[in-house]
């Protein structure tokens, strides 16, 4: 597995990172995938120590993470980062289409997650980019084709930056041939349990995971 004996890993990105997380108290890891990953590499892998973090924050873009990514990130010197962003980037397009100083083009986006990857790459082990997303079977819905030009984005960076990415968009249209998407969000965009499981999984996926592991 690719996180190593005592390291620390941070995910940061918008509400379906922190997922309810409260700071300061028992569930600082939320209620969706980052608690799901800290689970399962508790249980499958005790020996490691590995100690998990959750800097999502609802509602945030890449704007937002730029504003806060000294305290947040290099503040806390994680080794391994994952990073979810996206979403709003996207979704304030849509949902509040004549709020233009909301909005977070495809050139700002691209722009601003190259820079902090590039700033941060040196001084961690190793960082993940996960693929924004819109659970939404129809390819041709104007949102989803939006969100799949910013997926496209995050690909292209991490290949740029020798980081892993984990395209969790494809992960959701694998199980979109047996689910109606409100079944596995009923906004299309933040996830039930088993919704949870899926970005959850694909990131394990990811790290090279052994789901087989003896202990």
């Amino acid at each position: 597995m690719k996180i190593g004996r005592g390291h620390k890993l941070l995910f940061i990105g918008d509400s379906i990172t922190e997922c309810n997380r409260t700071k300061g108290k028992d569930n600082e890891l939320g209620a969706g995938y980052v608690s799901y990953v800290n689970a399962l590499l508790q249980v499958n892998y005790p020996e490691m120590g590995i100690r998990v973090i959750n800097k999502g924050v609802s509602g945030n873009t890449v704007r937002d993470l730029k504003e806060r990514w000294q305290e947040d990130v290099m503040h806390e010197r994680p080794h391994w980062l994952s990073i979810l962003i996206g979403i709003n980037d996207v979704w304030r397009q849509y949902d509040t289409p004549f709020m233009k100083e909301k909005h977070v083009y495809l050139d700002e986006y691209e722009e601003t997650l190259r820079t902090l990857v590039t700033e941060t790459r040196h001084s961690v082990e190793g960082i993940i980019l996960m693929s924004p997303f819109y659970i939404e079977s129809n390819k041709l819905d104007a949102m989803r084709c939006t969100m799949d030009q910013y997926g496209s984005v995050v690909k292209k960076i991490a290949k740029e930056t020798n980081s892993l990415f984990v395209d969790i968009q494809e992960a959701f249209d694998r199980l979109l041939k047996f689910f109606y998407p409100a079944s596995l969000a009923w906004d299309r965009i933040h996830p039930s349990a088993p919704g949870h499981m899926v970005i959850a999984q694909a990131f394990l996926d990811a790290i090279n995971f052994d789901w087989k592991k003896e202990l």
